[in-house]
Order: structure tokens, then sequence, then C-alpha cells
């Protein structure tokens, strides 16, 4: 509220100024002083109006950031050196480190950076999902450590998946996989696409701990890929821990097991290939049981579609078997037709460069055609 002010009943007549003196003219005369009063008369004015109509800033909207949260959380232990090894640096959270006004420390366990943010616009900000592991859902295997459901019942599943509140618009959900091996795509994956698309990473990588960390910290859910045993193998070999479709059970379940320990902080698995392991009734029959042993979700590319049980999703379809621009646009928009019909539809892509790109440009604009952008585990059956 502005202050009133009492005017005087007269105003007074202004007393002649004195006269400037040949110094003071020739002063004035000077270029730089000239300037110099100049900037500084607007400084004098730009603080008088700030003063009366208050701060041009005032009106925007602000985002208060916990040094404490952002110290504590991250920069777990070890993941810089794992980047390292796996030919990668971190980027964001390195970023938070170096711009922040404020070091982060002990000093600092108090504070708060504050961001104004320019034009009125809203300001989205993801929650750094909690990192991994959580208390209570893993035990140590003999690879590694492996999720476990909590004595509480609760499920790992539940526990990792990022939190959901459904608007009741129809859900769109995309899984990008193939991540960790290639830094450079990781790092665009986390870092440009919105926290609510799940991503997928690759058993193999190289400081896969560290990468699943930072994605978790920009608030994507994980999932880990489970290699399986495609129609032209050996030609096409996902790796020695492939799950082969004639191999016994208990070879079925040591092999996921390896994939499992690999690391913490996965609400699931994802197939890599599988064309021949998916038509094994034996070889899924193991795998599925042992997922569900350990409280975990099964989110496939389309090709298990048939197969059902608790915890499973099968995407619709893969939106980037033709790499251009306009057929995945294509394949973008056949899913929210889906989603339309259906109340809900999943779609599935691998980290090439112009899927990256593509699913940036349409997730910025499919909540305004009136649907709601959902993580993968929103999607999955709960029976």
């Amino acid at each position: 509220m502005f202050s009133k002010k009492h005017l005087a009943p007269a105003i007074a007549a202004p007393a002649p100024a004195p006269p400037l003196s040949e110094t003071a003219l020739r002063a004035l005369a000077n270029p730089y002083v000239g300037a110099g009063a100049a900037g500084a008369l607007f400084i004098v004015v730009l603080l008088t109006l700030v003063a009366l109509i208050g701060d041009p800033k005032a009106s925007s909207p602000v985002v208060r950031l916990s040094l404490a949260k952002i110290g504590g959380e991250a920069a777990p232990d070890g993941w810089r050196e794992a980047l390292a090894r796996g030919g990668g640096q971190p980027s964001v959270t390195e970023d938070i480190f170096r711009l922040s006004e404020t070091p982060i420390g002990a000093d600092a366990a108090m504070g708060e950076a504050t961001i104004t943010m320019q034009g009125g616009g809203a300001f989205h900000a993801a929650d750094p999902l909690p990192q991994a592991p959580l208390a209570g859902f893993h035990s140590q295997g003999p690879s590694g450590p492996l999720p476990i459901i909590a004595a509480n019942g609760k499920t790992p599943a539940e526990a990792y998946a990022r939190p959901f509140a459904p608007n009741g618009r129809p859900k769109v959900a995309l899984v990008i996989g193939g991540l960790g091996l290639n830094a450079a795509a990781t790092r665009q994956a986390i870092d440009t696409l919105p926290p609510e698309i799940t991503l997928s990473f690759v058993p193999y990588a190289e400081g896969l701990q560290g990468w699943i960390d930072l994605a978790r910290a920009a608030g994507h859910e994980v999932l880990l890929e489970t290699p399986m045993e495609p129609s032209d193998y050996p030609d096409n070999d996902p790796g020695p821990y492939t799950l082969l479709a004639d191999s016994p059970g208990s070879e079925t379940v040591k092999k996921l097991e390896w994939v499992l320990s690999r690391a913490t902080g996965y609400f699931g698995v994802t197939n890599y290939l599988g064309s021949r392991f998916m038509t094994s009734d034996a070889g899924m029959n193991a795998f599925q049981t042992a997922l569900r042993g350990r409280g975990l979700a099964f989110i496939d590319d389309g090709q298990a579609a048939r197969r059902t049980g608790p915890m499973r999703a099968s995407a619709a379809r893969i939106i980037d078997e033709q790499l251009s621009g306009q057929a995945i646009d294509q394949q973008l928009l056949a899913i929210e037709a889906g989603a339309l019909q259906h109340g809900q539809a999943l779609g599935s892509g691998f980290a090439y460069p112009v899927t990256l790109s593509q699913v940036a440009k349409w997730a910025e604009s499919v909540e305004s055609r009136g649907y709601q952008l959902a993580p993968a585990s929103a999607l999955i059956s709960r029976r």
C-alpha cells in the first residue's frame, strides 16, 4: 500500500539559483564528467521509482532451493569417480556447486538459494527422488546388492517409482533406453527430458550407479535392461548374461540376479532384444517368478504384450524404428491417440540424438493438448 503524503497549504516561489562558476562550466563540458553525472541521475531516478512503485520483480515466481538438500542429495559418495571411469562427467550437479553464490558445505547447511524467474512464467521444478539404496529394500547377493521386498510388504517397485497423482486426463508415458554406454547421450537424456520420462540403463555400463544416481537426482525413475535372446542369436549377441530360451530356470535366475546386482535405485526391468526368449513359456515363467519374488515391475517394448501378471506394462509402439524426426512425431501422435481411446498409452524408444530431440519438443506441448505426461510406473497393472 502506498503511504499518503501531506501537501503544504501553499508553495513558495523558488529562490533564484546561484550562477555557475567558470570552473563548474568547464567540468560539465568534459564528456566523462557529463556521462558520469547522467549515470548518477539515472540511478537516483530508478531508486526513486522502486521506492514509489515497488520491486518490478516482486510479482515474478520465486523458487527457493535448500543448499543443505542439494549438498546432501546431489553428491553421493563415489559418483564422481564412477562417472569418470565411465568416460563422462556430470553437468547439472557440477553446475549447481560451481554457480551457487553460497558455497555448499558445513557453513551453508541452513542456507537457501533463491531463483527469481523472469516474465512471470510458471516454473515446474522436479524434486529429486531419494538417493538409492533405500534402507530395507536390498540384501547382499553373490555379485552385489539385490532388491528385496521390505519387512512391511512394500516392494522396490513402489519405493523407487516416481510419485504420481492422476488428474483425470489420458495418461501418456515413454521409456527411453540404451543409456549408460554413451556419456553424451546419457547426459542429454537426463538433462533435457522432463522428469516424467522413464530412463532405462544398460547393465554393462561403466559407472552405472553414478548414472542412476544422477538420473534420480533429476527426478527420473529408472529401469534396468535385461539382455534376452533374439531370434538371430548368436549372430546378434546381447552379451554374456543374455537370458536364453532353452536354459534351465536356475540358469535364467542366476543370470538375472547378476543383472540386478549391478546397481540399486531401479523400480523394475525392461527387455533388451528378446524376440526368441519372450516366446519361451518356461523361460518367461522363471524370469517373471523371480521378479515377483523381488518385488520388481516388468515393462517391455511390446514384444511380451500377451504376458500378464502383476506389475506389468507393455509399450504400444516403438517410436523410433524409423530414424527421422517426422516418423518419430507420427509415432508420438499415435501414442496420444491410443491414450485418448484407452485412457493411457506407453511408448518406448532408444537414446538416439534425433529421438531425444523430438521427445523433448513433444513433451513441451503434450499436456496443452489435454493429456497428462506420466512415468511408466503409473501405467503398470497392479493385479
